[in-house]
């Protein structure tokens, strides 16, 4: 399991790489072993991905791992993971006893109301800080905006996370700006 990659059984532990195993998706991490990673350019270009349980636009070139219902798209440091699951439309409160429940999390921003496309969502922001590179020590500090959104007894959650100090405002507003669920 890599730490991008969240498990979605029942109970609520951490292993050493803070993937969560309980239904609440992980905390994105970084990768200290990863090259620097800087903004995504202006020139960008993006391309639409229609998966079979959401339809987003994503960076063109960037690596895709998962399945139809757990897919990052990952670019070095910059990480974008969308998990479905069932379940109700997330709350203010549900979104901030999720984020309370990851050890890995720390709370930047906490939970507010938005609507993205005319759905309903939650957004807050955290960051996480990556396990120390094997020979340098080095660290990444990932700053991740989560969203929550349901929409016909599914629970989407998707996660944009950027290298701290790296400016992808622009890239993931039309992200997410352009997701829907199914």
């Amino acid at each position: 399991m890599t730490p991008t990659q969240p498990a979605t059984t029942t109970h609520p532990t951490t292993t050493r790489q803070g993937t969560s195993t309980s239904s609440t998706p992980a905390p994105l991490q970084g990768e200290a072993a990863q090259a620097a990673a800087g903004d995504i350019p202006d020139n960008q270009v993006f391309v639409a991905y229609k998966g079979n349980a959401f339809t987003m636009k994503v960076p063109e070139g960037w690596a895709r791992r998962g399945s139809a219902r757990n897919v990052t798209f990952r670019d070095k440091n910059n990480v974008v993971r969308v998990v479905i699951q069932k379940g109700a439309t997330p709350t203010v409160p549900s979104v901030r006893r999720e984020l309370a429940s990851l050890p890995a999390a720390h709370v930047q921003t906490p939970p507010s109301k938005l609507t993205i496309a005319g759905t309903p969502a939650v957004k807050a922001v955290y960051s996480t800080v990556s396990a120390p590179n094997a020979v340098t020590g080095k660290r990444v500090t990932l700053v991740v905006d989560r969203y929550e959104l349901g929409h016909k007894g599914d629970r989407a959650v998707v996660d944009l996370g950027t290298p701290e100090g790296v400016d992808n405002v622009d890239a993931y507003r039309l992200m997410i700006e352009s997701f829907r669920l199914r």
